[in-house]
């Protein structure tokens, strides 16, 4: 054998060797997960943040979800009355805030007041905010686009 034809197995050798890996990484990700909250997930649900997060405060903001931002209020004893909006404000994409008392969310840069449903009840902003089904599932706190 010369020592060009034994390179050229070696090469092949290695790229065939290989192949399997390329096929891994450029198929679609699957979740092949044991957990409970992968079920959830596959079903359109996603995990936004944990019950511990939510009870700190009485509310969890998430920039960064799955499914965009996420502002989730309620804690984990009031479970069946959670309220999940995306913060952005319709009038000019502020980040509003939550208003326990007054039980409405207000976007504290043109003061445009939205109900706890996210309909647009006072200010500059005509449109509701964009809602969320939200629920406790274990010790995770999740979301599912309206």
């Amino acid at each position: 054998m010369k020592r060009r034809e034994f390179i050229n197995w070696v090469g092949l050798g290695c790229l065939a060797s290989s192949l399997p890996v390329a096929i891994a990484a450029c198929s679609p990700e699957t979740s092949t997960s044991a957990n409970p909250g992968s079920n959830s997930a596959t079903k359109g649900w996603q995990k936004v943040g944990t019950v511990a997060q939510l009870d700190k405060t009485g509310q969890l903001l998430v920039e960064n979800s799955p499914i965009g931002a996420v502002l989730v209020v309620g804690t984990s004893k009031t479970a069946k009355n959670l309220i999940a909006v995306n913060p952005t404000c319709t009038h000019q994409g502020c980040t509003i805030d939550w208003k326990a008392k007054e039980s409405k969310f207000v976007c504290p840069c043109h003061g445009a007041k939205f109900a706890r449903d996210g309909q647009a009840q006072d200010g500059p902003a005509k449109k509701p905010l964009k809602t969320y089904q939200a629920k406790i599932e274990g010790s995770s706190v999740l979301v599912q686009a309206t």
